[in-house]
C-alpha cells in the first residue's frame, strides 16, 4: 500500500470515528471547557496542580463521551437495569462499608479509587426509568406511576442517609423529570406540590444542624458574617465587584487574596463573574441555554420513546445544575455542593456530564430521519 492509499485510509477511519459526535453539541461543550480552564487557572493560581488534573479529568471525560456516543441507544436501554442495580448495590455498600469524611459517609473505597456511588445514580436513575416507561409505552398506567416513583425513592432515600441532601435534590430531580415528561397528569403534580407544601414542617424537623443552618444562612447571611454567612457574603462581593465588562482575567481582587472559599470547584462562578462581569456572565448563560435547546432538539427527532425521555432529562439535569450553582453562589439559593457544569474543578461530575453528552450524541445519530 503506497503513502497515499494509507493516508487515505486513515483519514478515513478518523473520519468514521469523528462521525459519533454532534458537531453543534460539541461546539457547545468545547466552549464550556475553554471557559472552565481559563477560569480554572486564574482561581487555582496558589495550587497549579489542579489545572494538570482538570485537564486529566478532560481526557478522561472526553473518552466517555466517545465511548458512549459509540453506543447504540438500544444498546443503552439494555445496560439501564444492570446500571441502577449496580448503583443501588454500591449505595448499599457505601451505608456499610463507607469511607467517612467530614462527618459525611459518601464514598465507598474499591482499592484502586475511591468512588462516589451517587454520581452513578444521576444518569443511572434516568436511564431506569427511561427503560420502564419505554417498555409501558401507550398503555402507562397509573400504577405506573406510583411504581416510578418507588423507583426514585430507594437511590435517593439511601443518598439523604448519607447525609448528601444536595446530591439527593438533584437524583430526585434527574427522575421526576422522566417521570414528567412520560406523561404525569398535571393534577398529580398539582397535589404533589401541596403535600410538599404540607410536609415543609415535617422536613425541617428532620433536617440535620448544618442543613438548617444554611437555609437561616441564605435568609440572612449578615447573622454569622465571618462564620456560616461567609461563602455567600464573599461569592456575593466578588460578583458585584465584577462590574459590566469585569477586573479582567487574573485581576480578581477577591480570587487572589483568598477571600473567596472553594474557589475552584463550587463557588468558580464567582471568580468568573469577578473578572469577566456581566458580559462574561451572559455569555455562559447563552452556552448553557444553547446546550439545554439543543439536547431538547435531540430529545424532539429521538427515534424511541426510551431516547426522548433520557435525552430531555438529561437537558434538565444540565440546567438544573447550572441553575443551582449559579443560584447558589449568588444568594438565591442554599449553599449545597453542586458543581458548575464543565467550569468547576472535580473527575467525577465531569466524567458523569461527558458521558450524558456521549449519550444525547448517541440519540442524536440514531435519529428519526423523517419526520411524522
Amino acid at each position: 500500500m503506497t503513502d497515499v492509499a494509507l493516508g487515505r485510509r486513515m483519514g478515513q477511519w478518523a473520519l468514521a470515528r469523528l462521525a459519533v459526535f454532534d458537531p453543534a453539541l460539541l461546539a457547545i461543550v468545547a466552549s464550556l471547557v475553554l471557559i472552565g480552564l481559563v477560569t480554572l487557572y486564574s482561581a487555582g493560581a496558589d495550587f497549579p496542580w489542579r489545572f494538570t488534573d482538570q485537564l486529566r479529568n478532560l481526557a478522561i471525560a472526553g473518552a466517555v463521551m466517545f465511548i458512549a456516543a459509540s453506543i447504540p441507544p438500544p444498546t443503552l436501554m439494555k445496560l439501564a437495569v444492570p446500571a441502577y442495580a449496580v448503583g443501588v448495590v454500591l449505595l448499599l455498600g457505601v451505608e456499610f462499608a463507607g469511607v467517612t469524611v467530614k462527618g459525611a459517609t459518601r464514598w465507598l473505597d474499591i482499592g484502586v479509587a475511591r468512588i462516589q456511588p451517587s454520581e452513578i445514580m444521576k444518569l443511572a436513575l434516568p436511564m431506569m426509568l427511561a427503560w420502564y416507561f419505554h417498555k409501558r409505552e401507550g398503555a402507562v398506567r397509573t400504577l405506573d406511576f406510583a411504581l416510578a416513583a418507588l423507583i426514585v425513592a430507594v437511590p435517593v432515600a439511601l443518598i439523604v442517609k448519607q447525609p448528601d441532601l444536595g446530591t439527593a435534590l438533584l437524583v430526585l430531580a434527574a427522575g421526576a423529570f422522566v417521570i414528567f415528561f412520560a406523561g404525569l397528569p398535571w393534577k398529580w403534580l398539582a397535589a404533589l406540590a401541596v403535600a410538599g407544601l404540607a410536609a415543609l414542617p415535617v422536613a425541617w424537623t428532620l433536617m440535620h444542624d448544618y442543613q438548617r443552618e444554611r437555609i437561616l444562612t441564605l435568609i440572612d447571611p449578615m447573622q454569622d458574617p465571618l462564620g456560616k454567612g461567609f461563602h455567600t457574603l464573599q461569592a456575593m462581593i466578588a460578583i458585584g465587584s465584577g462590574g459590566p465588562l469585569g477586573k479582567g482575567w487574573m485581576q480578581g481582587t477577591q480570587t487572589h487574596l483568598e477571600f473567596i472559599p472553594e474557589r475552584t470547584s463550587d463557588f468558580i462562578f464567582a471568580v468568573y463573574s469577578e473578572e469577566f462581569g456581566l458580559v462574561g456572565n451572559l455569555v455562559l448563560i447563552v452556552l448553557f441555554f444553547a446546550l439545554v435547546l439543543r439536547a431538547f432538539s435531540i430529545a424532539g427527532n429521538a427515534a424511541t420513546l426510551f431516547g426522548r425521555l433520557l435525552a430531555a432529562a438529561i437537558a434538565m439535569i444540565v440546567f438544573t445544575y447550572a441553575f443551582v450553582n449559579m443560584g447558589m453562589v449568588s444568594g438565591i439559593l442554599p449553599v449545597v455542593g453542586v458543581p458548575l457544569p464543565f467550569i468547576s474543578y472535580g473527575g467525577t461530575a465531569l466524567v458523569t456530564l461527558g458521558m450524558a453528552c456521549g449519550m444525547l450524541m448517541s440519540i442524536h445519530r440514531n435519529r428519526k430521519l423523517v419526520q411524522s
